[in-house]
């Protein structure tokens, strides 16, 4: 039951960040979401180490929680050093590919579709940064697993924010031809797509878009 409870309030206030009713910056009070959903701090206190955990929130030692701001520039960054990483590791992918590898990304874009669809905005998130780890992992190598899955974490709130519905359908698509030429072994054509596809999820990023209040009691109902 505990766990179910968790659950809602990150999803709820997941929600609230990814659908800009709540402004990056806004203190997140413990005792206001504790009356809010009717449960324990102790409760709110892990819901909120998990947002913590996804970078959707920031912990400051004695102040408190607050949505995480992460800057344009911080994004633009994350995206530069994608880039060089990415296209080292898809060069790697070709010589190392199987018909199993390919056989697991065309499963996990089956399920990147099904989140697109069903507009699950914080899951086809998560799916599409997920595919680039599982390239990493499909070659056995957990060091850039991990350092990609820090990356894509970093700039996930910038995604879930300013990606649009559209733009998450065309990265969808766009990780289904990286894939037909990783199965075709075109080390040149992989390379090109991966780097036009990061190149189009960072331009299709909308960073103007307006965020409408701090109220959190306004924000989750």
């Amino acid at each position: 039951m505990e766990t179910s409870s968790t659950n809602h309030i990150v999803e709820s206030l997941t929600r609230a960040i990814v659908e800009h009713r709540l402004h990056p910056g806004t203190k997140l009070a413990e005792q206001k979401l504790a009356d809010h959903f009717g449960v324990s701090r102790t409760l709110v206190r892990q819901a909120l180490f998990q947002l913590s955990q996804n970078r959707l929130i920031r912990l400051e030692p004695a102040r408190g929680a607050f949505v995480a701001a992460p800057s344009v520039e911080e994004a633009k960054q994350v995206f530069a050093v994608r880039r060089m990483l990415e296209s080292e590791m898809t060069r790697a992918f070709v010589h190392a590919v199987t018909p199993a590898k390919i056989k697991a990304l065309k499963e996990h874009v089956a399920q990147e579709k099904l989140a697109v669809n069903s507009v699950d905005v914080p899951g086809r998130t998560e799916l599409l940064g997920d595919f680039h780890v599982r390239m990493a992992e499909l070659m056995g190598n957990q060091v850039l697993a991990e350092l990609l899955r820090e990356l894509i974490s970093r700039c996930a709130l910038i995604t879930l924010m300013y990606q649009s519905a559209r733009a998450a359908e065309h990265s969808s698509e766009e990780h289904a031809e990286i894939i037909k030429a990783l199965a075709a072994r075109d080390e040149a054509l992989a390379v090109q797509l991966m780097n036009e596809h990061l190149l189009h999820v960072e331009e299709n990023l909308t960073f103007d878009r307006k965020v409408p209040t701090n109220d959190i009691s306004m924000a989750l109902s």
